[in-house]
């Protein structure tokens, strides 16, 4: 039986193996990559967060956190909102959260039977 490959479409006129497509895809796959900015961003999908309540709920300093997310802001991975003297993070947006939802749906899936290719 043959792989079927679903088709994906791209609106940008730009092709998308370009370098200045696939340069700063890399870059966000890079910072995602590291576990420990990957928890982070985590629990600002879920809802939104001060520092001080990230690093609590994931055993990290208050500092390591904010390094991460100084990170992950510059990268557009995760947003401030200022509430008063208070700032809460969150993911930037839902093209963020449905990826990382889809990959977490797609992680969860069993493996499928491994298909010969001749």
């Amino acid at each position: 039986m043959p792989l079927s490959v679903p088709s994906i479409s791209f609106p940008q006129a730009v092709s998308i193996t370009s370098d200045d497509r696939v340069v700063p895809l890399a870059d966000l796959f890079r910072l995602l990559g590291d576990p420990t900015r990957l928890r982070i961003v985590l629990a600002c999908v879920e809802q939104k967060r001060a520092v001080g309540a990230i690093a609590e709920s994931l055993g990290l300093s208050a500092s390591l956190v904010s390094h991460h997310l100084r990170l992950l802001r510059a990268a557009r991975i995760v947003r401030a909102e200022r509430q008063g003297k208070q700032v809460f993070y969150v993911a930037a947006d839902r093209h963020i959260s449905g990826m990382l939802g889809e990959l977490l749906e797609h992680i969860a899936e069993p493996p499928s039977e491994p298909v010969d290719i001749d």
